[in-house]
C-alpha cells in the first residue's frame, strides 16, 4: 500500500476484522476497501465505532456518483466494491446489513452502467485503464511514467470526445476538492474521537496536493503528476477548448426552444467527417468577429442562425424569410419549417426574391414592390452575416437559401453534444425504439420527421413488423396529453404506398389510427373493412381534418357542421366522441367555434 492519504478511516481495523474469509484477502480487496472507506469518511459517515458506518444515502452516492468519478476499477474487480459495503455493514446491527444490501441490489445495474459509461470517464480513469491494458503496474509510478512515454499519441475510448473527458475531469477535481475541504472543516468544528481524516500538515501542503495524491491512489501512482507535467497534452484542460463558449451559446438556444437538453434535435441528412474541434474553433472565430459593431444589427444572431438551421434538420432556410421575422413581419407559421430550394448557382451579391416568391415564402398575400424594397436592407445585412459564416466552409449561402454544409452539420452536432444536448445522427435516430423516435419526431419539422421515420422503416426493409411497431407508437405515445394530436398526425407524413397491406389492415382496429389506416388502404385501392374502425378513430380523423386556426370562424364552423351532418347522431354525438377520444385537441379546435364539450 502507498503512503496513507486519509487517516483514521479504520482501514487497518476493517481488514483485520474481515481478513479471515478467503474472498476478503488480497491487494484488490484491500484497494477496494481503501477507496470505499475513504469516500464514505469524506462524505461524513459516522466513524464513532472506528470504521465509517454506511447509510442508504451514502451508499447510493458512493456507487452512482463517487466511484464513477474518482476510481479506476480493473476488469473483474467491480464486484469487490459492493462486497466491501456488505462486509462493512455487517460490522453494525442487523438492520444496517439489510438496508445496505437492499440499496446495493437496487443500484447494481446502474452502478455497473455508470462505471462503464464513457461519459463518466476522467483523464485519470481513462489513462489508468489504458496503462493497465498495456501491462503497467499501476502501483509503480516509474512504470506508469515509462508506459506513458511509450504511448503513441493519446487515443480516446469509443463514444467519448476530448471535451467530454476534460469536462468530467474538471468536475471531478472540483467535487473532490470540495469534499476534502468540508471534511477538514467538519473535523475541526467537531473533532471526532477516532481522530481527523486530514492532518494539519497535509492541509498545510495544500488541499490540491491531497486531491492529487488521492487521484493517484485511486487510479495509477504518479499519473496525476505526469498528466499535469510532461504529458499534459494527453489530458488538455479548458484552455484547449475555446469553442465551448459557442457550445454554451447553442445550449442556451436549445433551452430557449425546448427547456430541456434531453429533447432531441433532428439528425442532419448527411455529416462530413472532419476535425470537429478545429472546425468549431474556426466557427467560434467567425461568431466572435460578427459580434463587432460593423456587423450590426444581426451579427450577434450568429449562434441563433446556426441553431435554427440545425433544428430544421439542416434543410435550407430563406434569408428573406428570416429577415422578415427579425423585422416583425407576419410569416405564416405553416411555412416556417418548409425547406427552401437551393439553386445550382446565384450571383454573389444578395437580392431579395421577386414579389411572387416572397409571397410564397412568407404566406402573406398582398405584398408589392414597395414591401420588397423595404425588406432589401435588412435582408442584405443578414446575408452579410451569413457570408462571413460561409467563409468558414461550414455554412453556405446560395442566392436566398442558406444552411449548413455537411461538415458544418457535423461541427454543430459536436458543439451541441459536448453540452449534453441529445443530437443523434441519422443512423442513431433510425435505430431508436419506435416509441422513442415518435416522441422526438412529433416536435420536428414535418419534412424532417418524414425523412427520419422513412429511414427507420427502410433500415428494417419496410416489413409488416416495422410498420406495426411504428403505427402502434403513433397511437400510444403522448396519449391523453396535448401532444397526442401532433403525434398521430405523423401518420400523414408517412409514405403508406410502401406499407405492407397486412400492417395497415391490422391497424384498422386501432382506436386512434384506424380511420387513417382505412383511408390509406382506400387510396391504394386495397380491400378494407370499414366496420372494423372504432368510433374513436373515426372521430379523431374528423377532428384532425377540421381547420383549427386557418380561415374565418364562419368557414371553420361550416366545416364542422358539414362533418356533423354526416355523423350518426349528429353534432352532439360527434362532439361527445371527439371529447372522449382527445379532449385536449377537441377543446383547442371546437372551443373557438363556441362549441362546449360535454
Amino acid at each position: 500500500m502507498a503512503e496513507t492519504v486519509l487517516t483514521n478511516t479504520g482501514l487497518d481495523r476493517f481488514l483485520e476484522l474481515v481478513g479471515g474469509a478467503p474472498e476478503h484477502r488480497g491487494s484488490a480487496f484491500a484497494r477496494a476497501a481503501e477507496a470505499v472507506l475513504g469516500l464514505l469518511a469524506l462524505r461524513g459517515a459516522d466513524r464513532g465505532t472506528g470504521v465509517p458506518e454506511p447509510t442508504p444515502e451514502l451508499t447510493r452516492q458512493l456507487l452512482l456518483e463517487d466511484l464513477p468519478a474518482f476510481v479506476y476499477v480493473p476488469p473483474g474487480e467491480l464486484a469487490l466494491y459492493p462486497a466491501v459495503l456488505g462486509a462493512l455493514a455487517a460490522r453494525f446491527d442487523g438492520s444496517c446489513v439489510e438496508r445496505i444490501a437492499a440499496v446495493v441490489a437496487e443500484t447494481a445495474p446502474d452502478f455497473e452502467r455508470a462505471m462503464h459509461d464513457p461519459g463518466n470517464l476522467t483523464w485519470h480513469r481513462w489513462y489508468a485503464s489504458l496503462l493497465r491494458t498495456c501491462g503497467a503496474d499501476l502501483a509503480d509510478p516509474e512504470d506508469v511514467r515509462r508506459r506513458l512515454a511509450a504511448l503513441d499519441g493519446a487515443p480516446l475510448p469509443d463514444g467519448a470526445r476530448r471535451a467530454d473527458l476534460m469536462g468530467r475531469t474538471a468536475l471531478a477535481d472540483v467535487l473532490l476538492t470540495e469534499a476534502l475541504t468540508r471534511a477538514y472543516v467538519r473535523d475541526a468544528e467537531e473533532p471526532p474521537p477516532v481522530g481527523p481524516l486530514l492532518t494539519d500538515h497535509a492541509v498545510a501542503t495544500g488541499i490540491g496536493r491531497v486531491a492529487t495524491a488521492l487521484r493517484d491512489r485511486w487510479t495509477a501512482a504518479g499519473l496525476a503528476e505526469q498528466l499535469a507535467g510532461p504529458y499534459a497534452h494527453y489530458a488538455p484542460g479548458p484552455d484547449a477548448f475555446p469553442h465551448l463558449v459557442l457550445a454554451d451559446a447553442l445550449l442556451d438556444e436549445h433551452l430557449d426552444h425546448h427547456g430541456d437538453p434531453s429533447v432531441p434535435v433532428p439528425p442532419p441528412p448527411a455529416i462530413e467527417a472532419g476535425s470537429v474541434e478545429t472546425d468549431a474553433d474556426t466557427l467560434l472565430a467567425a461568431v466572435e468577429e460578427l459580434a463587432e459593431e460593423e456587423f450590426e444589427p444581426y451579427g450577434g444572431e450568429a449562434p441563433h442562425l446556426l441553431y435554427v438551421v440545425y433544428q430544421r434538420g439542416c434543410s435550407a432556410e430563406s434569408v428573406a424569410r428570416k429577415a422578415a421575422e427579425y423585422e416583425d413581419w407576419t410569416v405564416d407559421p405553416a411555412l416556417e419549417d418548409l425547406p427552401v430550394p437551393v439553386p445550382d448557382g446565384a450571383p454573389g451579391a444578395y437580392a431579395v426574391p421577386p414579389v411572387p416568391e416572397l409571397v410564397r415564402l412568407l404566406g402573406t398575400p398582398g405584398l408589392d414592390e414597395a414591401d420588397r424594397a423595404r425588406l432589401e436592407g435588412p435582408a442584405r445585412d443578414l446575408a452579410a452575416v451569413l457570408d462571413r459564416l460561409a467563409a468558414t466552409g461550414l455554412v453556405f449561402r446560395t442566392g436566398d437559401a442558406f444552411g449548413l454544409t455537411p461538415r458544418g452539420a457535423g461541427t454543430v452536432r459536436y458543439l451541441l453534444g459536448v453540452r449534453g444536448v441529445a443530437a443523434p445522427d441519422a443512423a442513431e435516430a433510425a435505430a431508436w425504439p419506435a416509441t422513442v423516435l415518435v416522441a422526438a419526431a412529433g416536435g420536428w419539422p414535418a419534412p424532417v420527421a418524414a425523412r427520419v421515420l422513412a429511414d427507420r422503416l427502410h433500415t428494417r426493409v419496410d416489413t409488416a413488423h416495422a410498420w406495426t411497431e411504428l403505427l402502434d407508437a403513433l397511437g400510444t405515445v403522448h396519449a391523453g396529453t396535448s401532444e397526442a394530436a401532433a403525434t398521430r398526425g405523423l401518420f400523414t407524413v408517412l409514405d403508406t404506398t410502401t406499407a405492407p397491406p397486412e400492417a395497415l389492415r391490422a391497424a384498422l382496429r386501432d382506436p386512434v389510427l384506424g380511420a387513417y389506416a382505412l383511408r390509406a388502404l382506400e387510396e391504394r385501392g386495397e380491400e378494407a373493412d370499414p366496420i372494423q374502425v372504432p368510433t374513436s378513430a373515426r372521430a379523431l380523423h374528423v377532428l384532425d381534418a377540421l381547420p383549427a386556426k386557418k380561415g374565418p370562424l364562419e368557414s371553420r364552423r361550416a366545416a364542422f357542421d358539414a362533418a356533423a351532418a354526416a355523423w350518426p347522431g349528429g353534432s352532439a354525438a360527434l362532439v361527445r366522441a371527439m371529447a372522449e377520444a382527445d379532449r385536449h385537441e377537441a377543446e383547442r379546435v371546437l372551443g373557438p367555434l363556441g362549441i362546449a364539450l360535454p
